[in-house]
């Protein structure tokens, strides 16, 4: 090998010795860039989350907020009803002589084996003008399983008000329906959108802007609070609990509502003579 040729190749090692480095040296600094950035996208993350959760934590929640309207008196009431707050909800022809009151919580599992027993023929005496039903609606299940769902199918029952009594009857049904009517312990009906499904079954009902955007916007559920306290100031210790223009309606020889269609109709025939 040449001197040349030797000192031609020293220098070219040299210099991808430099290149080399140099890369390396670049590679550092980018390196030492994305930590950087990587730990202030973190801070302003952590920063940004812990800010979120301190506005969501002095948010008021929607039923303290519905609570504090219906303290003040100010509560929106369905149409269709009377009375303080409006939370005297009859339904039928105003000739009905006489009034049978239903007491129930949407949540509660025996008002909903009553109503898919009996609900359609209360419908038909209804629409026959043999009485009108008046509705009280409790919330307790709320407190004894946990969520919301009684007090939000209670606001959705009178945005269905709103609508009209035949509306709210024909909802207040497909509510307790087989198909739609959860387990008590499952808050399903504290979910805005699948009330609104059950809605949907409703020809009254369906795709209803009025209707769906009262849901959502919680617009009855002042009112909702304003029903329930009245279903605790009757003194009813259980739903579903029937009487007759003020007198218990109860299987023959109990004091149980009478569940089952013939227990049904028997105890309605003696209280309508009564």
């Amino acid at each position: 090998m040449s001197a040349r040729n030797n000192q031609a190749n020293k220098a070219a090692a040299r210099e991808r010795l430099k290149a080399e480095r140099e890369r390396q040296a670049k590679k550092d600094r980018t390196k030492r860039q994305l930590v950087v950035a990587g730990s202030v996208v973190a801070v302003l993350a952590i920063a940004g989350g812990v800010g979120y959760f301190v506005v969501q934590a002095n948010k008021p929640k929607a039923w303290e907020a519905a609570a504090e309207v219906a303290k003040d008196g100010s509560v929106t009431k369905p149409a269709h009803t009377t009375g303080a707050d409006g939370t005297t909800v009859v339904i039928g022809k105003a000739d009905a002589k006489k009034t049978l009151e239903l007491y129930e919580d949407p949540r509660c599992p025996s008002c909903a084996a009553f109503e898919q027993a009996n609900g359609e023929q209360i419908k038909k005496d209804v629409d026959a003008g043999k009485y009108k039903v008046q509705y009280v609606g409790a919330t307790f299940i709320d407190n004894m399983a946990g969520g919301e769902g009684s007090k939000n199918a209670t606001s959705a029952l009178g945005a269905a008000l709103n609508v009209s009594g035949e509306a709210f009857l024909e909802y207040k049904g497909k509510l307790y329906a087989q198909a739609n009517h959860p387990d008590e312990r499952d808050d399903k009906f504290g979910d805005d959108s699948y009330l609104i499904k059950i809605a949907d079954q409703v020809p009254a009902l369906k795709g209803n802007k009025k209707f769906q955007d009262a849901v959502k916007a919680g617009t009855f559920d002042p009112w909702a609070l304003k029903m329930s306290q009245k279903f605790d100031a009757s003194g009813i210790k259980g739903t579903p609990t029937l009487k007759m223009d003020g007198k218990a309606v109860v299987k023959e020889g109990t004091e149980a509502a009478p569940m089952a269609p013939a227990d049904f109709q028997a105890a309605l025939e003696k209280a309508l003579k009564a």
